[in-house]
This record gives structure tokens, sequence and C-alpha cells, in this order.
């Protein structure tokens, strides 16, 4: 099955409804979905937006959908260097800057860096030289051996935190480039990660070796999700704070 009707199943599949769920999620009936994957009914442009935001689409997704339903697109993809995106930027810049002295980064869907504050060099401390050669891919950064990877002390438990990006983005909206960089940053692993018996699980605090000593960072995901645009939408603020007193007096005090 192809088109609109086979992409529609796909995605519902993906998200595990039924297809009363999903009916009952965009306001119609169970019958209307399924003339619609079967191609016996054709959709509005109004019943396909419902079906998307109802599936918990990305624009890009959403995009796409609108077009596998003979429609033009309906949210704008802008590039990162067009003038209409400045003032985006530079609000979001200036979020980077009020974070000093913390880490924060502006990362795009496949987490390459857009931008930094100039905490930055806190984690690129140490990071072979080719690893930040542009663009810089900051899950690579994290975990590869000549990356951040000989400095974390609790690199078992960040190394499975930092590979849930790619596996939830790829579930999130699935792209080939998810898949191989999840393949790589699997391969920079040593050994099969088992717990310990002190395990709090893997969303815990960043332990970083530093020139300052050693420093504990807690990190936090801001998205944009009342964005029309499609770039927009796809940028992540990530900002690390301090996780105890002897790592923000470190970084408070001078560098």
């Amino acid at each position: 099955m192809s088109g609109f009707g086979g992409a529609l199943r796909e995605w519902r599949g993906r998200r595990r409804l039924s297809q009363l769920e999903l009916a009952v999620r965009a306001g119609t009936t169970q019958r209307h979905v399924s003339f619609m994957e079967s191609g016996r009914s054709t959709p509005g442009r109004g019943m396909v937006v419902r079906v998307a935001e109802s599936l918990q689409l990305p624009l890009r997704e959403r995009n796409a959908l609108l077009l596998a339903a003979g429609y033009a697109p309906s949210y704008p993809e802008t590039r990162l260097e067009d003038p209409e995106l400045k003032p985006v930027l530079d609000s979001l810049r200036r979020l980077l800057e009020a974070h000093y002295p913390y880490p924060a980064i502006v990362v795009d869907r496949f987490s390459d860096l857009v931008a930094a504050n100039g905490a930055l060099d806190i984690l690129t401390e140490g990071v072979a030289p080719e690893l930040l050669e542009p663009p810089v891919n900051t899950l690579r950064m994290a975990l590869h051996p000549r990356g951040m990877a000989p400095r974390i002390v609790n690199f078992d438990d960040w190394a499975q935190h930092v590979l849930e990006r790619p596996r939830q983005e790829q579930a999130r909206a699935p792209h080939d480039r998810h898949v191989s960089m999840l393949a790589e940053l699997t391969n920079y692993l040593p050994r099969p990660l088992s717990p310990g018996p002190e395990h709090l699980g893997f969303a815990v605090p960043l332990r970083l070796c530093s020139r300052l000593g050693e420093l504990q960072l807690i990190s936090a995901i801001t998205t944009f999700a009342t964005a029309v645009d499609v770039t927009i939408s796809e940028l992540r603020l990530e900002t690390f704070l301090p996780a105890d007193h002897a790592t923000a007096a470190a970084l408070a005090g001078p560098q």
C-alpha cells in the first residue's frame, strides 16, 4: 500500500494506536479511518491536519503526510542562514549568554551543534580537533574515544543516557541518519553495559573531569513546541546546571 493511506497506517502502527483510538483523537469515526487507510475515502486538508496532530507528528512529517494526500505543505522550512530566522536565533543566543558560566548549546534534529555559549570549552576540553570541525555532532563528541569519553567518570550510565537521544528521535521521526548514528555510537562502547549494584538509572548527573576538578552536571532540554517553522521546531536548547555546591563554585570562579 502506498500514498496517504499507507503512510497513515504506518504512522498509526508506530504510535501503537488502534483505528478507534485514532478516530477518537481526530474527531472522526473508526469507519472513516479505515476508509482513509484503504483508499476508499479521500480526506480533506483539515482532516489530514487533524490526523497528523492526533499522531503527534513533527512538522516535517506533517508536511510529508499532506503531500501524500495531494496537498501543499502547510509548514515552511527556512534555512538557518535566512534573515527571516535572525530574530529567533538572536533570542536563542541571548539565552545561551544568560546561562553563562554554565554550558549551554543549541542543536538540530541530528544533534549537530548550531550555537553555544562561552562555557562550551568545559565540555570540549581535550577533545580531538577533528571532532570539533563543523558540523560538530554533540553525540559523537560525547562518546567518541577521542572526545569527552575519557573524562566521563560515570561513562557507562552516561553513555546509555546519550544513546537514548537517537533512539527517541528515530521513534519520533524515522530517518536513516538516526539509524547510522545509533550504530556508530554503540560501536564506541567497549563492552555491553550492565548496571552496577548502586545503579540509579541512566538519567544521572554527568560526572566530568576537567581543569577545574570533577564537575557534576545535570542537563535540561527545551524544545519549541509552538513553532510553525520546521527548522525552528527541530532545534533543541540543552542547558547544563551544577548538581552540587562544588561544581557551582568551580564554574563561577575564574576560568
